[in-house]
Formats: C-alpha cells, structure tokens, sequence
C-alpha cells in the first residue's frame, strides 16, 4: 500500500498520477509553441546559468534580443510549473527561479540599451570623467528575491552622477546624462515590457518612483537624497524596505551601487522607535482592502483573493514591514528583505512569538503555492480563487490534497490566524466613542482637553488645565493633540483605581499621573512617544503603574525615554536578565552593522548604551512590580555590569592603535559593590585593571586601551552613559598606572618589595573578583582568573597580628562614621552605629582574622552568607550570624526603597530596633 502525500509536502507525487501541469492551459500553449525550445533548458530547477545557456543559443539561431529573453520566459515558466504541481518543488524554487530571470532579462537588457545609445552618444561621463553608471532598483518581492510566476516588477531607475555623454567620435552627439538614462530606460521597457508575438518578459510598474508617475523616469541618487529628505511619504519607507539594485550585473559585482544603501537605510529605519507608522500603515491597508471591495463588487466570485482579502498574503507582509521599520532603527538585525527570514529574525529578537512566527510563515508558504497555482492556470496577474470546480480541484490536487473542501478548510484557518494577528498588531477596527456628542465630540475631533478637567482629581486638572493654554501643546498637529487627549482620558480611567498598600497596588494614583505628566511634557514634540503610548495602550498603563510606585523611576525615564517600549512585552516582568542572550542579541547587532559599513564608534557607543538602559530598565519594572526580591536586582545589574564590561571590551580592543595581539591578555578586578555582587541603580564600578603580557609594547598599549576603553564606559552620547569608573583602589591609588601588570599587581597585595598595600586594601580585597572577559572562558582566561583567585586567597589567608588588625578596622570604622553625622534622634540604614557598614566591617575582620583556619570564609559569597558561615564555624555565638544575616537583608531592603522613592534613609529611632540591635549584637561578638 502506498502512502499518499501528506497536504503541502514536498515529497514526490506517487509515480501513477496524472500529470497534474498539463491542465495548465498556460502549460498547454506553451507545449503547443515551443516544443522544439523546450529542451534548450537542461532538466531540473532552472538556474540563471541555464537561462543564459537558453539565450545564447536562442541568439545564435538569429532570435533578436526581445523575442529570445520572451521565449526564454516561457521555457522558465513551462519547467516551473512542471516542477511546483508534479514534484512538490518548495516555494523557494519557484521565486529564486523567477528572480534570477527577472535579474538576467535586465541585465540583459540594460547592456543592450546602453550600448545602442553609447555607439550614438558617447558613455555618460560623471565628474572627472568617471563613468557614470545606471542602477536598476527592484522594488517588493523583486527586492526580496520573491516574485512569483506572474509578477509585475516593480523598478526605479536611478544613476549616480549628473554630467554629460562624450559624444560620438567627433564630439558630437552629446547628452546630459538624464537625457541619455531616460532614453535608455525607454529602451530596456521595450525589451522586457513589450507585449509581442511572445508575450512579455515582465510587466513592468515604475509607480513607486520618486513622485509617481507624475515624476520623471530616471533620477540621480543626489535628487532622490533630496526627495527623501523633502518629500519622502511613511508609506514610501516600507517600499523601500525590500529595495535592492538588480542590474546592471557589473554595478553589483564591483559594489559601486553599494552607496545606494547610504541614502536608503536613514530613510526608512530611523534611530528611534518611530509608532507613528502604525497610522500610516493602517490607512495604506484600508485603501487596499477599499480597493479590492470595489473590484469585486457585484462581483462576488473576486472576493476570494489569497493576496489583498482578510487574512491574505499582504496581511502577513504588512505585519513584518511594520515590525521591521518600527524597530529596524536600533535593531540592525531585523533588517532583511525576504518575508520568511524577518519572521525568524523578529522571533530571535523576541518581537513575536516562535510559535507565531511558525504559524505565519506556514501561512504564507501555503497562501504564495496557492497564488502560484491559480496563476499557473492562464498566466494571468491574478490572485483570486477560480471558480470552476476543475480547476479548483486542480489547485487542491497539485497541493496534495485529494478533494477541494480538506484544501479550503485549511485555506480558511490559515487566513484566519493571519487576520486574528494583524488585527491584533494593529488594534482590529476601532470602536466608535458612543460617549462623545455636540461639544465633546467636537473636542474629541480637536484635541481639546478643557472638557476632560471637570472629572479629574484636582491636583492633576491643574495640571491639564495648565496644557489647556500651553504654547507647547497649541504649537502640536492636530492629529497629535487628538492623541494626547486619548492619553489623558485613559489616565483619568486608571485614576479611578482605588489606592492601596498591599503589593501589587499603587499607594498614590494622583501621584503617578503627576509623573507622567511631568514625564511627557517635555517629549510632547517627539510625537513617536504619544504614538507609542496611544498604540500600546497596555504600555501606557505599566507606564502609570511604574510611576506611581516610586520617584527615581519616573527621573530615570526622564533621561531614557526611549525605553519603556520594553513595557510592550507583558512576558518581560516574569523573566531574569540572562547574560548569554543580552550578548547574543548585541552580537548579532554589531555584525548586522558591520555589514551595512555603519560600526563607527558612535554607532557602536549608542548601540551598547541602548542595550544596557533597556536591560536595567526591565529590572527596575520587575523590581517595582515586586516580582524580585532586592538581592536578585543586586544580582541581576551585577551580571549585567559584568555583561557590559566584557563586550565593552571586545569591541574596544580592535579600536586600539597598532594592537600586538588579536585578543587582549587583560583582565578587570572588580571590588565594592560590583565585586560583592550588590550592585544598585546607578551604582559606579570601583576595577582595577591588570593584564598578563612579556611583550615589550604590553605597558603602553595596554594604557591607551584601558584609556580608550574608560572613556567608551564612561562618555555621555545621545543615549545617555553606562557606568561612573573609580580606579583608586589600584596599586599605589590615584598616583599609580592606569594599568598594571600581574606581576607588579601580585607584588603589590602580597607585600613583597617596599610598595605594598595597606590593610584598607585587604579589606577591600575580601570583596574583589575576577569578572570574566569571555562569554566562553578559553584556556588563557581561565589562567588570568586562576591565578588572580590564588592571589587573593593568598592575601586573605596571610597570617597577621589579630589585635592590630582589630585596632585598625574598628579605628577605620570611626573614620568613615564621623565623616557621615547623624542627627541623635535618627538611624541611618547604613552608616549609623547598628547599621549596615557595621556588618561589612565585621565580616571584613572575620575573614582577613580566620579564613586561614577557616577556608570556607574565602569564597566570595556575600556578606549574609558569610555571617551565616561564620556562625557555623563557631566564630560567632549561636544565633547572631544568622539574626545579623537577617537584619542586614531587612536594611539593604529598606535602603533600597528609599532610593527608590528618592527619600532619605535616615529613620526614627524607633524604627528597626530589631534589625539594629542584630547589628549592635554582631559589632559587640567581634570587636568587643
């Protein structure tokens, strides 16, 4: 028994089937023409060197040059069909097949046509007498390499420098070289457009060009530079989208025509996230849908169109473009031109789910084979479903089906998820306001917030009264003050939220809506923000949440504005940072960048900026939300510093002038908090910086690196700075090298020689660790971090005078508490006597004193559970680590609360007594 094809395989049909092409009639008059050409093309998929081979032989005979690129179209198209309805070929033949066809017709064309005006005009010279060249830009699925069988082709024709021909040989003859490109395009439109006695190559479509087809044929690249700039409409920037040159094959082959991408991607990818395409995009889809209504009215059998109806193929192409251009700006890797790789791409940067992207690009294979099919019938630009019953049987037959209603119901779920999801990107048909009547529909139409004030809060109607009469908002578009009356109705919805303590509940909503007030006031002219927000409604609402929960968020935003785009992702506030794939997504950016010639510095410097502020800021909606505790946030921009550190620099090195080396022999030591792993928003990064290297270049070259590499950490760009460096805890501090040996560094902890470190610096060494500079640790990083780790336990475990080292710390802890006073009826969380520099202190002690004899104190694990192991060991009485330990969480929480709600931490006394009396406990149990 044999199996039959499963619907849609690519499994070869059973060998007693039918040959399913010949019901083609397209396939029937090929037959019947060319059946003496047929064999020009050697079997299998037809290739741009077989259509060559085709052509030459078809030239040879005496075919002229349109007739033999038509003929060589039809022998493609008979092998295609063959190919797609008997064999189960993939998609991807099919439109790799047609595309190299339309790249080889025009090609051919191109030379042809400028040759017949060269021989009478002389070549288009530009300046300095540089050639001038002719640049064929395919538009759409030609840009994408996926036309399909009966494609028009969609072209601009560009040239990239004004001038004049060099006349015949006399001189004479001459033209300016927009003259002598028109007339060439006029040309190439006859051998490939044409209809003859053969048909056609291609339908040819130049409507896209620049102004229409009120605009002229050929443009230079200066002019359509200008024309963007000027003129350049949002529906132009998804054309350009797929734009590729395709001809002639010489401007590709010596990348000349490289210099078009120069002009395009400012154009169509702007540098930030640019919502305001969605309207665009919306009214663009509303006048094809109006369009394809109108074709099919009265005319019902036309509403069934795999291409423009509901759920259709350009639904699917729409939902990509708009996610590409909406983000392409500062995702470089979402720039691609064939459907089904932006999927997979939008998928990777978790723009959309796998499982969606799946499910559209099994959509749109089968919608394209479909497209396919009903095209193959009669070689008609057509995309409507037959409706003849032998026909439509036909279509389900060559797609492995084995009657039609098993092919329409799967026809049918397909274009409904297609739908479901464009809906959804889009926000489905918007609901008409039933509220809204005489004046306040006038307002709502306007843009006036007057009317919204009588039912807002007063504190925040003050405010939007304010607006009412601000220049600021008067001097906004219409349709952006419309917007902004959107944000305001929905803000005085969510202010109808009662307030509430619990977690998870906002304490003051009058508040948040102050803060966002504040926040978007000076943004209002940067309408991507309101577009963003009135798009993603959902955004604004997190927005309002994370505002009315603390200050410092609603500061932070002030300064990167640009981020809460990550509040559109609802899956964000359930995840953890993860190095690994913070590091991939920024790889993958860098190389799409370098492929486009735009990794300059600044580029670069922007790129990680974007990237870091992005990550902290889901941490800090996770944080505000409650969804981690503060050690997991602590943990969280720790990892991240770490993450940022290490791709820092890898990017920097190659920077450097004259590097001796491919990859550095370097490594950071990080202390404080970054080295303790308790890193906070805005904390600063106390390194040291050493490296491992005999060659003779190694001190200076690795100085102009660190230099190079702390001012690319450290220099504010358009999206703000990464980190605050502090070096003084290198050897020798402030007066030492920026960098320093392994050697010099061991010398200097370990005390031999006369420069040796102080015992401060040991106490800082109880925190310090090696931050790894591979994502994938090689045999020479593990070295570095293994023998800065012997270092370190070398220093800890040194033997020492125990009363001296006690007298030292405990006069360095009076030190640092007269240098930060405390009023008598308040407690500090930190610094007073109880507080949390009391148990680092303690700890410090604890570890410098005994992990000699207690080597389980050496790890770097952190101050709770080295109080915990130190209680263990029996260095401390029971109960008083662990009480400490716990304490110490309970400060650092408090501490951080206050940060974030900008307040001081600074309590009664009557606060905390618990947590200070642990403290005082552990103080008393260490130092007496």
């Amino acid at each position: 028994m044999t199996a039959s094809p499963l619907p849609g395989s690519t499994g070869s049909a059973p060998e007693s089937a039918p040959p399913l092409a010949a019901h083609s009639r397209f396939v029937q008059r090929l037959r019947r023409r060319y059946a003496g050409e047929l064999a020009l093309l050697p079997p299998g998929e037809p290739q741009r060197p077989h259509m060559a081979q085709a052509y030459a032989a078809l030239r040879g005979r005496g075919d002229g040059v349109a007739d033999a690129l038509r003929i060589v179209r039809q022998l493609v198209m008979e092998r295609l069909i063959a190919l797609d309805c008997e064999q189960q070929a993939p998609l991807a033949v099919v439109t790799t097949a047609v595309t190299q066809l339309a790249e080889f017709a025009l090609d051919t064309a191109c030379r042809e046509a400028c040759a017949e005006l060269e021989a009478q005009h002389g070549a288009p010279l530009g300046p300095e007498g540089r050639p001038a060249q002719l640049w064929v830009v395919g538009m759409g699925k030609l840009g994408a390499r996926e036309l399909n069988v009966s494609s028009d082709i969609d072209l601009i024709y560009l040239y990239d420098d004004d001038g004049e021909t060099a006349g015949d040989a006399q001189g004479r003859g001459r033209l300016a070289n927009q003259e002598f490109f028109s007339r060439a395009v006029k040309r190439i439109y006859a051998l490939v457009g044409d209809t003859t006695e053969h048909g056609f190559v291609f339908r040819v479509d130049l409507a896209l060009r620049p102004n229409g087809n009120s605009g002229p044929s050929v443009v230079s690249l200066d002019a359509l530079e200008e024309y963007f700039q000027v003129q350049g409409r949002e529906w132009e920037r998804f054309a350009w989208l797929k734009s590729r040159v395709v001809a002639p094959a010489s401007v590709i082959a010596d990348c000349s025509a490289q210099a078009l991408r120069g002009v395009v991607l400012p154009f169509v990818f702007r540098r930030y996230l640019d919502y305001s395409v969605f309207d665009s995009l919306r009214t663009l889809h509303r006048q094809i849908r109006e369009q394809a209504a109108r074709r099919s009215a009265g005319r019902p059998e036309r509403a069934n169109d795999v291409k423009l109806s509901r759920g259709g193929i350009r639904e699917i192409e729409f939902i990509v473009q708009l996610l590409q251009v909406v983000r392409g700006g500062q995702f470089p890797e979402l720039r691609t031109r064939p459907t089904l790789d932006a999927l997979q791409r939008l998928a990777r940067a978790s723009l959309m789910p796998q499982e969606t992207a799946d499910a559209l690009a099994a959509a749109y294979e089968f919608l394209r084979r479909v497209e396919h099919r009903i095209q193959y019938l009669d070689d008609q630009q057509t995309h409507v479903l037959p409706v003849q019953d032998e026909d439509l049987r036909w279509i389900a037959q060559t797609l492995g089906y084995a009657d039609c209603c098993p092919f329409l119901a799967q026809l049918d779920a397909h274009r409904e998820f297609v739908a479901q999801e464009f809906d959804k990107l889009l926000g489905g048909k918007k609901q008409p306001c039933t509220r809204c009547n005489g004046k306040s529909a006038g307002a709502a139409a306007s843009g006036d917030l007057s009317d919204l004030v009588e039912e807002l809060p007063p504190a925040f109607a003050e405010r939007i009264q304010a607006w009412c009469d601000s220049p600021r908002v008067q001097a906004l578009r219409d349709e952006t003050r419309v917007r902004l009356r959107q944000l305001v109705q929905r803000t005085a919805q969510w202010l109808r939220e009662p307030d509430g303590g619990a977690p998870g509940q906002i304490a003051d909503h009058v508040q948040g809506a102050l803060r966002w007030a504040d926040w978007i006031e000076p943004l209002m002219r940067r309408e991507n923000y309101i577009a963003l927000l009135v798009e993603r409604p959902a955004v604004q609402e997190r927005l309002l949440r994370l505002l009315g929960a603390a200050r410092w968020p609603a500061r932070y935003l002030m300064q990167h504005p640009g981020v809460i785009d990550e509040l559109a992702s609802p899956e964000m506030l359930a995840g953890r940072f993860s190095a690994a794939e913070f590091e991939r997504e920024l790889e993958a950016r860098h190389l799409s960048l370098r492929q486009t010639g735009e990794d300059d510095e600044e580029r670069l410097l922007n790129l990680l900026r974007h990237a870091y502020h992005a990550e902290l800021f889901r941490t800090l909606a996770r944080d505000v939300e409650g969804r981690i505790t503060v050690e997991q946030v602590a943990d969280d921009l720790s990892l991240l510093a770490d993450t940022v550190l290490r791709v820092t620099a890898r990017w920097c090195w190659p920077q450097v002038r004259n590097p001796h080396r491919e990859a550095p022999r370097f490594a950071i030591i990080g202390y404080g908090k970054l080295g303790g792993k308790e890193l906070g928003y805005g904390s600063d990064l106390d390194i040291v910086f050493v490296y491992d290297d005999d060659d003779e270049r190694a001190g200076e070259v690795y100085a102009s690196f660190v230099r190079k590499l702390i001012n690319w950490l450290t220099v504010k760009t358009r999206e703000g700075d990464l980190f605050e460096i502090d070096t003084a805890l290198r050897p020798n501090g402030n007066s030492g090298l920026l960098t320093t040996s392994f050697d010099a560094y061991e010398k200097y902890q370990l005390g031999r020689g006369s420069n040796t470190a102080w015992t401060w610096e040991h106490q800082a060494m109880t925190r310090a660790r090696f931050v790894d500079m591979a994502a994938e640790p090689e045999g020479g990083e593990c070295s570095l971090c293994e023998r800065f780790d012997r270092i370190r336990e070398a220093v800890i475990t040194a033997p020492r005078d125990r009363d001296a080292l006690k007298a030292e710390i405990v006069a360095m802890r009076e030190k640092v508490r007269a240098a930060r006073p405390v009023k008598a009826d308040r407690f500090d969380v930190k610094h007073s006597p109880g507080g949390m520099v009391d148990a680092e202190f303690a700890v410090q002690f604890l570890v410098l004193s005994e992990a000699k004899a207690h080597p389980e104190l050496v790890p770097n694990v952190g101050n709770i559970a080295l109080l915990i192991r130190a209680e263990e060991a029996g260095l401390l009485p029971e109960g008083v680590g662990r009480n400490a330990a716990a304490a110490y969480r309970e400060l650092r929480r408090v501490q951080h609360r206050a940060r974030l709600n900008e307040e001081p931490t600074q309590v009664p006394m009557s606060s905390l007594v618990a947590e200070r009396e642990a403290m005082l406990a552990l103080w008393e149990a260490v130092f007496g």
